[in-house]
């Protein structure tokens, strides 16, 4: 393994996850003293100087300021939301589309509160109607997410397999 294989996840100074990067990034700001490792992995890099285990999560010396991101309205975005289940059957299957609650043609528009994750089939059986029309129901009322990570969502997903990094990661993104 060299020092450039490899992510790190990089936390601000109040533990917050802010960035993902490459093992030669982590250790630079490890040895001009602007991180500390708080996760390391079983192999050592070793130097002249000594030896330290390839960071897997830094932690960095300094508060980066940031200002509150705004989360885009997007298809991710909606089927993250709503945990990539239907909002009308509640289950969760490998293709989703997203529903207008209320369809466009009767003034429904792309909004937080007018977007749901559905399946084919209940999105077909829905239509081009309102669900109290088509005789369904919504397991919960959709409104724009709550919480907004500093880091992407499809980062964040990445790295719920890293082991080292699940106690740094938000457990639940939206909702």
């Amino acid at each position: 393994m060299q020092p450039g294989d490899g992510k790190v996840l990089v936390l601000n100074l109040d533990y917050q996850p802010i960035n993902i990067c490459g093992t030669r990034r982590a250790v630079k700001l490890l040895y001009l003293g602007k991180a500390e490792i708080l996760e390391g992995r079983q192999k050592y890099i070793m130097s002249p100087s000594g030896s330290m285990p390839y960071p897997s999560v830094i932690k960095l010396s300094y508060l980066v300021y940031r200002p509150r991101p705004q989360i885009k309205l997007s298809r991710k975005s909606v089927l993250a939301r709503d945990g990539y289940r239907c909002q009308y059957c509640g289950r969760n299957t490998v293709k989703m589309t997203i529903d207008h609650v209320i369809p466009r043609r009767f003034g429904g528009i792309f909004a937080w509160d007018n977007l749901v994750c559905a399946c084919h089939a209940c999105n077909a059986k829905k239509g081009d109607r309102t669900p109290h029309k088509a005789g369904m129901t919504l397991i919960k009322k959709p409104r724009r997410p709550s919480y907004i990570p500093y880091i992407s969502y499809a980062i964040v997903d990445r790295g719920i397999g890293e082991e080292d990094w699940r106690k740094y990661l938000p457990q639940k993104l939206y909702g």
